[in-house]
């Protein structure tokens, strides 16, 4: 059974989430439209898509997106690094975890977060488009949460973009071949996402996204 004490130091927990949620639409608060960028952690500055993803920093900060990352090194690191040297916003949502996760320099706003769950919501809550290059656990979990979040009408749509189609279109292609056809979702629920293979075609599609109607 618990004692009084676990039952005090959870009550107590409820105020520091409270805290990182305020921090974090303090944070955002005079952020007008913004970008995520999500990817691996694992990705070397010499890697194709570390460079693909900094170019994106760079032309989303061009046209005035704040971009948002988890923060750490790789993809992630690269898309700050783009929107930092070409003078944009350069937020990265940092998370304490048993293994430190060191923030890259190349961020202009910086929340560190206990919390995944409230650290998930500020990726989703500003964001004007949600862009996915190559990942991990971590990079499917932000993934599925976004396009699970569109598909119920949780949030307002927004482009979810995935880069490399070689990486990606093996999923794609079972969401096909299994969730569609066994009606597990709609082939409608598809054309929530796209997949593309340049920084040039994500800004493209969520420029055009924007200007329809």
């Amino acid at each position: 059974m618990k004692n009084k004490e676990t039952y005090h130091e959870e009550s107590w927990r409820i105020f520091r989430i409270m805290a990182e949620f305020v921090d974090g639409f303090e944070t955002f608060e005079n952020v007008k439209k913004a970008v995520t960028v999500w990817g691996s952690a694992r990705v070397s500055s010499d890697d194709h898509w570390y460079k693909e993803a900094e170019k994106l920093g760079k032309l989303l900060a061009k046209n005035k997106y704040a971009v948002i990352t988890g923060g750490g090194p790789g993809i992630m690191e690269a898309a700050n690094k783009g929107a930092f040297e070409a003078g944009g916003q350069s937020f990265g949502l940092n998370i304490e975890l048993p293994y430190e996760q060191k923030p890259n320099k190349y961020i202009s706003h910086l929340i560190t977060f206990r919390y995944f769950f409230v650290r998930k919501v500020m990726f989703v809550k500003y964001a004007k488009g949600f862009v996915v290059f190559p990942g991990g656990f971590g990079t499917l979990d932000e993934f599925t949460e976004a396009i699970t979040l569109v598909q119920t009408g949780r949030v307002e749509k927004f482009p979810i973009i995935l880069v490399n189609t070689k990486h990606w279109e093996p999923l794609v292609e079972w969401m096909k071949t299994f969730l569609v056809k066994k009606s597990y979702i709609d082939k409608n629920d598809l054309k929530i996402l796209s997949v593309v293979d340049t920084a040039e075609e994500v800004l493209k599609i969520i420029k055009s996204f924007y200007r329809k109607p």
